[in-house]
């Protein structure tokens, strides 16, 4: 033998014997990979089972399951190997897995497990194997809960589809950002609403269709295009069509009406309208083999003994936590809380906000607030958090951290001014009451930033090198007001305040 399979003279079923060691060590790798990184599984697990989002996620180790199951004859006529070259994909999986816990990225951790799970099928049974499981491994990546970052332009589009579906019913509206204003009431298209859970689960099934049911790759896309699309129009049609029950008769039954039609049974008609129209148009057989044997015949360059593979998997494994323990000794302490500065023409109010505000930072060592009035009465807010140093839970850009607190009902609107090296928001509360606030993040002796990504990437290399993990981050933020807009505030704030790098070094203990 000199290849992954036997001779096509000779192609039979290998049978247990040819298959039980390298089943074993799969186990035995894959079984490291789940209990070495079990916080990480447990919480991807944990968003598959709590976020309505993903919840189509915990179908898909079952589906993988019934795509291998259907690959069984032809699986059979195939010799496992152990091939070296699969261990780049492990390691490409072990390096993510490094970069996501050094950054504080969960999606790139999450990620990272899928691949070494990957790796470990390629590595351990051969090239050979992983052609003709090529989907099912593919697929898997669909257990990878991603896709909140849709959930802002999702908005924004069913927002706007709303106006469009409005204005040919001849429903008077004005649009603000996400917020719909009509004569019945004022609407909000939530983040449940925006319908990035269709969008998203619709992704996962249009593939999947795509395999079972089309050869042709033509065919694939302009399905899964039009899946997507429908999902996208439907949503918009359903967003619509509670605020015209509203208009039509009250918002109490335009709340019953949304919660007839919103959820998974929504989407499952739209999953039947889209195979109904796509049925005419399969070319892919029940019956058609799923892959020929006999076409995979993979070299053995490259091949390796099993159990040199098996601790080589694991050897790789094993590094990114040990890495990450040695450089967290360069961790330094936090000075005591940090001090509201004094800023000359300003001075410290007890007035209370038309609306709470409060900023989120889990697991900050230190939050304190002040708040700050002028002559000419204006009123701004300050927000310092500080943390020794970041770690899953305690982060200083995440979801729901930061400006947001979903729990005090502010929702995120739109974007505002802010500074170069900040970021503005407008976020709003019920009433509406509007708030516009200005971050600035800080990591160890990097530069003041705004930035979430450069965030990510500025703990990233403090972990990853062992610099300082101190970081900061600092909120300057102002109510609108009748005749006392907050942009002028905050930024008349910011420039009495001085260089915010020094007030987040200050807070620090940096200088």
């Amino acid at each position: 033998m000199t290849d992954g399979t036997l001779p096509l003279p000779q192609m039979r079923s290998v049978g247990v014997e040819g298959w039980r060691g390298h089943l074993a060590a799969l186990g035995v790798v894959a079984l490291l990979i789940l209990t070495l990184f079990h916080r990480d599984v447990a919480g991807m697990v944990s968003i598959w089972w709590n976020a309505s989002t993903f919840g189509h996620c915990l179908f898909i180790p079952f589906l993988i399951a019934w795509l291998v199951q259907q690959r069984l004859p032809g699986l059979r006529q195939l010799r496992p190997v152990a091939w070296a070259p699969g261990l780049l994909w492990m390691a490409l999986g072990a390096f993510a897995w490094l970069l996501g816990a050094a950054a504080g990225v969960a999606l790139f951790r999450h990620a990272a497990i899928i691949l070494m799970l990957q790796g470990s099928v390629v590595t351990l049974l051969g090239p050979a194997v992983a052609r003709a499981l090529l989907f099912p491994l593919f697929y898997a990546f669909f257990m990878i809960p991603v896709g909140e970052e849709l959930v802002a332009p999702l908005q924004l589009i069913t927002a706007r589809l709303c106006m469009v579906f409005l204005g040919i019913v001849g429903v008077p509206a004005h649009l603000d950002g996400i917020f719909i204003t009509t004569q019945t009431g004022y609407f909000r298209v939530a983040e449940a609403c925006s319908g990035a859970k269709f969008v998203i689960a619709m992704t996962a099934y249009g593939v999947l269709v795509c395999n079972v049911c089309f050869s042709s790759w033509v065919r694939r896309i302009l399905f899964l295009v039009g899946a997507l699309l429908l999902a996208v129009l439907a949503n918009g049609l359903r967003a619509f069509a509670t605020i015209w029950v509203a208009h039509l008769t009250s918002i109490e039954t335009a709340v019953g009406f949304d919660h007839v039609i919103y959820g998974w049974v929504f989407f499952a008609i739209i999953m039947v309208v889209a195979m109904a129209v796509a049925w005419p148009f399969f070319d892919r057989r029940p019956g058609d083999p799923w892959f020929d044997p006999a076409k995979f015949r993979a070299t053995t360059r490259g091949r390796l003994p099993l159990i040199v593979a098996g601790g080589a998997a694991s050897a790789l494994v094993l590094t990114p936590p040990v890495w990450l323990i040695v450089s967290a000794a360069a961790s330094k302490p936090l000075p005591a809380a940090p001090l509201l500065p004094p800023v000359k023409g300003w001075v410290l109010t007890p007035a209370q906000p038309t609306y709470p505000w409060r900023p989120r930072f889990d697991g900050a060592d230190y939050l304190v607030l002040g708040r700050y009035r002028n002559p000419a009465g204006e009123v701004v807010d300050l927000a310092i958090a500080t943390f020794d140093r970041q770690d899953e839970g305690r982060e200083l850009v995440g979801f729901a951290q930061g400006v947001v607190d979903p729990d005090q009902r502010w929702s995120w609107s739109s974007p505002a001014p802010a500074p170069a090296n900040g970021r503005g928001e407008q976020i709003t509360a019920p009433g509406p009451v509007v708030r516009h606030a200005v971050s600035f993040y800080k990591v160890g002796d990097a530069a003041v930033t705004g930035s979430a990504p450069r965030v990510k990437i500025d703990t990233m290399f403090a972990r990853l090198l062992g610099r300082d993990q101190r970081a900061a981050a600092i909120i300057v933020s102002a109510e609108e007001r009748q005749g006392k807009p907050a942009d002028p505030a905050i930024a008349l704030f910011l420039q009495d305040i001085g260089d915010v790098k020094d007030l987040a070094d200050r807070s620090l203990g940096i200088r």
